[in-house]
């Protein structure tokens, strides 16, 4: 795949892909099978001049559009979608020949391939108990194996009436020989199917664990950027606004509740807040502990976003006897994987994330102070403080968003 796709294309596939595997894996086999057999029965020159063989390709390609689409979209139908191919076929066909389209023992014989391996693909599907399943990939196998065998039996029947019996055409040892080769040929694939399927099932759950863990630890947008292009990730310097909040009184409350209550008020805090930043974008959200660090492309998203998160943890906070402040700033950040070479971490650092850390720490329950630098026109008429925060040399002028 393109390490242009987008995660959830890597990791499920693409509906074209879904497409090309239903074709080359099923819906060609036959089509292919009856290709050769008419070519053969008909001599070149007059084949490629009849519909048959364009008509046969579009058999394939009809059947796996629509299967390989219902499979991608999470709704499999593989006995209905088996069926797509002859009826196709013998509607475009039918039309042509007319009734003398099912004197021919060959298009009699993809119906018949097509319920049964149609059948067995459903039993697959449906069935809880994985000897079942393994028994049902073995017979698909064997039975798609099959067609090359009684397509090989219906050719040597129409051109040597004494192979026209079962009988007759098993009489010849090379045909038995032939038999037997393919049908165990279709064991053996069914058997090497049922081991990477196996596999296949592992990578796949493995995968989905290791994607949640991943959105957990960095959020979806990132690991989106790191699977697309892992160098997006390094280091680099950006202008950002960064928007910090904090619970106040939250150590006094905790050392007098339980930690079971603690770990239930924070998680509910942490779902309050992406809830009411999401429809802003932040670009990273931090925890730790009762404190949030939120990323954000410019300093509007990050206002328009305190301001949803004051409204939705005033409820949130009100019943424990709490509040939450919070500080905005932007300017000039390094963002990426930060640590080392063992352990690393998406992060921002620099003298932007630490001044908006320091007006999140003057901020009042309830009260949101912009920096100068993160103010937006829709500011001009809020009130202006200065503050004297830890580790700056000289106070700093900020806009007090009060509680609503």
């Amino acid at each position: 795949m393109s390490a242009a796709l987008p995660l959830e294309a890597r990791l499920g596939g693409t509906r074209a892909g879904a497409v090309r595997e239903e074709f080359l894996g099923n819906s060609a086999y036959f089509p292919l099978a009856n290709l050769l057999f008419e070519w053969l029965r008909e001599g070149w020159h007059a084949f490629v001049r009849s519909p048959d063989p364009y008509a046969l390709l579009a058999t394939g390609a009809v059947q796996a559009w629509f299967a390989g689409g219902w499979k991608h979209a999470g709704r499999p139908r593989p006995f209905l979608g088996n069926l797509i191919g002859p009826a196709f076929y013998t509607a475009v066909e039918g039309a042509l020949e007319g009734a003398r389209f099912f004197d021919a023992p060959h298009h009699l014989a993809y119906w018949g391939f097509a319920i049964a391996i149609g059948a067995a693909q459903e039993a697959r599907l449906r069935t809880a108990g994985r000897r079942a399943r393994i028994a049902a990939t073995l017979a698909e196998n064997v039975l798609r194996a099959a067609i090359i065998v009684v397509m090989y039996a219906i050719f040597e029947a129409l051109s040597n009436p004494r192979n026209a019996t079962p009988a007759g055409f098993f009489a010849d040892a090379s045909h038995v020989y032939v038999t037997a080769a393919l049908l165990a040929l279709g064991l053996v694939i069914g058997a090497a199917q049922v081991t990477a399927d196996g596999y296949l099932a592992l990578l796949r759950s493995t995968a989905a664990q290791l994607r949640r863990y991943s959105e957990l630890a960095m959020g979806r947008g990132i690991l989106e950027r790191a699977v697309a292009d892992e160098a997006s990730l390094a280091p680099t310097r950006r202008s950002r606004a960064v928007l910090f909040l904090d619970i106040r009184g939250f150590t006094a409350w905790s050392e007098r509740a339980a930690p079971e209550e603690v770990v239930r008020m924070l998680n509910a805090f942490y779902g309050a807040t992406e809830s009411a930043v999401a429809p802003h974008h932040p670009i990273r959200i931090k925890y730790t502990a009762d404190e949030a660090l939120l990323v954000f492309a410019g300093p509007e998203a990050a206002v328009a976003a305190a301001r949803a998160l004051r409204e939705a943890l005033a409820a949130h906070l009100a019943p424990f006897g709490l509040a939450a402040g919070f500080g905005i700033h932007a300017g000039p950040l390094v963002e990426g994987m930060l640590g080392s070479e063992s352990v690393k971490a998406f992060d921002v650092l620099g003298d932007t994330v630490n001044t908006a850390k320091r007006l999140c720490d003057a901020a009042a329950g309830g009260e949101i102070l912009v920096s100068e630098a993160a103010a937006t026109p829709g500011l001009a008429a809020a009130p202006a403080r200065e503050f004297a925060l830890k580790g700056k040399s000289a106070p700093l002028r900020a806009l007090v968003l009060g509680s609503p």
